[in-house]
């Protein structure tokens, strides 16, 4: 469980990284902050390319930069879009990669948001724990 302070500060985080968003062709900047177990924020924007397969959305980016940074868990996810937006399908399978039913924080640009959970945006997500590894 996190805090109400943990929260704001969550969602402030996503809404301060889209900011950071290179969305020439979409004009739909988005920013995402994860919460680690230790307190610690970790964020991503969504940057776009030319070459429209080779973007990459801020949840992904977010979630990359907290693989990179030697840390494989989040508590809490918030997203921040201009209409609070959820994230794609791609990204809510990234998500439950690293994290169980976490919350998940949908804020529009004025900080404004509603809350859910990884599963009920991903019910019958897929998983390491749906693989026969040997």
């Amino acid at each position: 469980m996190i805090t109400k302070a943990q929260r704001q500060q969550l969602i402030k985080a996503a809404c301060a990284a889209r900011q950071q968003a290179y969305a020439p062709y979409s004009n739909y900047a988005v920013g995402a902050a994860l919460l680690l177990a230790d307190g610690r924020l970790v964020t991503g924007c969504n940057v776009e390319n030319a070459s429209y397969g080779l973007s990459i959305c801020a949840e992904r980016a977010a979630v990359f930069k907290m693989v990179s940074e030697g840390v494989k868990e989040f508590v809490a996810a918030a997203v921040c879009t201009e209409n609070a937006g959820s994230p794609c399908g791609a990204c809510r399978q990234v998500l439950t990669e690293f994290a169980g039913d976490v919350p998940v924080y949908l804020a529009d640009a004025e900080g404004n948001f509603r809350e859910t959970t990884l599963y009920t945006l991903l019910p019958d997500h897929f998983g390491p724990e749906h693989l026969e590894i040997s």
